[in-house]
């Protein structure tokens, strides 16, 4: 007997037929490639043991000259900056209407044993807050109704009872009723409103075209309100950052060294920093689509904003760039003396990203793709269009490595190298044909700068949150795929590895940052790795083959199993368009065995026209890497 090598291409290819694409590999999860090699991906393990509340959608990493390593993170009901582990909450506080007065909270605190675990607050005033917002509330002194203060005191998410009352959840029960209590010192400060944790269709009166349909149904057609996204960038110590399609805001890192109080201040508004700095703060813009730093030329840059003489929102212009004054960023008044200026994106229906490359600002709008350029000149700014019919999958589907920029579109990859390419894809169709759509927002590039990787994470058709991803790996031109949960990711060089996150659907307040490459499992957990061959054949198909034997060559360097396997399997069919063999005559369904670090030969008997390779490891302390096995076949009839 003969025996077969089983080289496969590198790259996995779904854009063919299984049958056609024989000498390659059709469907994995969770592997990726070495020298045109498959492998196990790296693991993961929880950054800190710390969670964040809400859904996590955008990251930025930047050290101060305190030394302090900081990571800020943006979800749709919080902004945290991250330290050592710790996560400091730097949501802004809602500003208070000033057509009323400030609320008397003096023994604003009742309870009641009917609603054992609930803290009732009412207050003289109307607090203009909506069921799901948050409050921190301090200087309360208990314990009120059997409840200790420690619980009273800290941030709540509430629900409205009425214009002046609303109520919280704490772990302890309450044992007596009380009304009116906590003391004269209590302070309640309300956090900017959250937003939605992923695009929400919105039906009913004012979601429609006036008169689109019979009188008082309102619209027909769902209006998505969008979910809450963040932008971030650090000026020097302090981090500038804004809701995209909202308010700018900014965040002053203390002077004191101790980072817990250095770091535990609240953002505030980008106006309100203006005043703070003598600035004129109806110049700064209200709303803007997203904040970024030139770092060059060190000018603050709104993409996307209200115009110069306006302080109502909606006067938003969504293809309006503007800038404040070079190294001022409170200063966004344009005069003779200073840089502050604007300049207008000409094509396109709205700036959708802003991405910061080696010497140049690459601006995609829904349509185009331009590059803003510090001139140094009097105009400050240049715009030059780039490229035009093209198409952007979400605000975050696009990154930069070895000084390229990869971007996903809404139907394919593009890559730009100072001109604008559509890139090769071997999961072209496997991935835009299995796309929610509706959810594309979410969809997130990042890199993983140590494997030469770019990866895109993804909604499937079937999901609302993003459960798949897909790699091209730069240096060997080849795509491969897999699933798992992440809504944001950064892969950046101060930290030691890349930084992605993840909130459980089923609680909101428990999210997580993950170290990426680290270990070798899931969290602690099993990690089920696989990578499945093409149908191959002998004669092209016209005879069957009878395998009875493999040589395995697979190594298992890194694993901490004591005795790590993998399980590999010969998967047989005798036509393209059938399923898989299930005549005893020919053989198994699938002929499956276990392969350790020992085994030298597996005895097996499989009989088809077809058959396929898999290699599969699904236990705790598994890494492996497959070679170039060897299976014994040779030709058996035509019957």
């Amino acid at each position: 007997m003969a025996f077969i090598k089983l080289q496969f291409k590198p790259g996995v290819n779904r854009d063919q037929t299984d049958y056609s694409n024989e000498g390659g590999w059709w469907d994995c999860d969770k592997i990726r490639f070495r020298s045109g090699y498959p492998e196990k991906i790296g693991g993961w393990q929880k950054a800190t043991p710390n969670t964040f509340q809400g859904v996590c959608r955008q990251m930025w990493n930047w050290v101060t000259t305190y030394t302090d390593n900081l990571m800020a993170l943006g979800t749709h009901q919080k902004a945290y900056i991250e330290n050592a582990g710790y996560y400091y909450n730097i949501t802004p506080l809602r500003l208070v209407d000033p057509t009323l007065n400030t609320p008397d909270t003096d023994n604003c605190i009742y309870t009641d044993t009917t609603a054992p675990n609930t803290i009732t607050v009412q207050l003289p005033n109307p607090h203009l807050a909506s069921t799901g917002d948050f409050v921190e509330i301090s200087g309360v002194v208990g314990p009120v109704g059997g409840i200790p203060a420690s619980e009273i005191n800290g941030n709540h998410e509430i629900t409205v009872v009425s214009g002046i009352v609303f109520t919280f959840t704490v772990s302890s029960t309450v044992t007596s009723n009380v009304s009116g209590s906590g003391g004269t010192a209590i302070q309640i400060d309300f956090e900017i409103p959250p937003g939605n944790a992923i695009n929400t269709a919105g039906y009913g009166w004012g979601t429609g075209t006036w008169s689109r349909g019979a009188w008082g149904l309102g619209s027909t057609e769902p209006v998505y309100l969008p979910q809450r996204d963040w932008w971030f960038d650090n000026f020097d110590n302090d981090l500038v950052l804004n809701i995209r399609n909202g308010e700018p805001y900014w965040w002053v890192r203390g002077t004191t060294v101790d980072p817990s109080n250095a770091l535990a201040t609240r953002a505030i508004t980008l106006q309100q920093y203006a005043t703070d700095n003598a600035f004129d703060p109806n110049a700064v813009p209200v709303k803007v689509m997203q904040l970024l730093v030139s770092q060059q030329d060190k000018h603050l840059i709104a993409f996307g904003a209200v115009p110069f003489g306006s302080t109502n929102p909606v006067d938003f212009d969504p293809l309006l760039i503007r800038w404040a004054d070079q190294d001022t960023p409170a200063d966004w008044t344009p005069t003779a003396t200073n840089t502050a200026g604007d300049i207008r994106v000409s094509r396109g229906s709205r700036i959708v990203r802003a991405l910061p490359t080696r010497q140049e600002i690459l601006v995609w709008t829904d349509s185009h793709l331009f590059t803003l350029q510090f001139l140094g000149t009097t105009d400050v700014f240049g715009l030059q269009e780039y490229a035009d019919n093209i198409s952007v999958a979400s605000p975050r589907a696009m990154a930069t490595a070895a000084n390229i920029t990869y971007w996903m579109g809404q139907d394919k990859f593009y890559a730009y190298t100072g001109r604008v390419e559509t890139l090769p894809c071997t999961l072209r169709n496997h991935v835009f044909q299995n796309l929610n759509v509706t959810q594309s927002d979410q969809i997130v590039c990042g890199t993983n700068e140590q494997w030469n990787e770019v990866w895109w994470f993804y909604p499937t058709a079937n999901s609302d949150y993003n459960n798949a991803y897909v790699v091209y790996n730069h240096l060997e031109k080849i795509w491969y795929y897999g699933t798992i949960d992440r809504t944001a990711w950064l892969d950046t060089p101060l930290k030691r590895y890349p930084q992605a996150a993840n909130t459980p659907l089923t609680d909101f307040a428990a999210g997580y940052t993950y170290n990426h490459e680290d270990g070798i499992d899931d969290d602690a957990a099993p990690m089920v790795s696989y990578i499945q061959s093409s149908d191959f054949d002998i004669e092209d198909g016209e005879q069957f083959m009878l395998c009875r034997r493999v040589i395995p060559d697979i190594g298992f360097n890194g694993s901490t199993a004591n005795e790590p396997d993998v399980t590999m399997q010969i998967r047989a069919r005798n036509f393209p368009g059938s399923s898989l063999s299930s005549d005893p005559s020919e053989g198994k369904l699938v002929v499956e065995t276990s392969v350790d670090q020992y085994t030298d030969q597996i005895f097996i008997r499989a009989r088809a026209r077809q058959m396929a390779f898999k290699i599969q490891s699904e236990n705790l302390g598994v890494q492996w890497q497959l070679g170039a096995p060897r299976l014994d076949a040779r030709s058996d009839g035509r019957r």
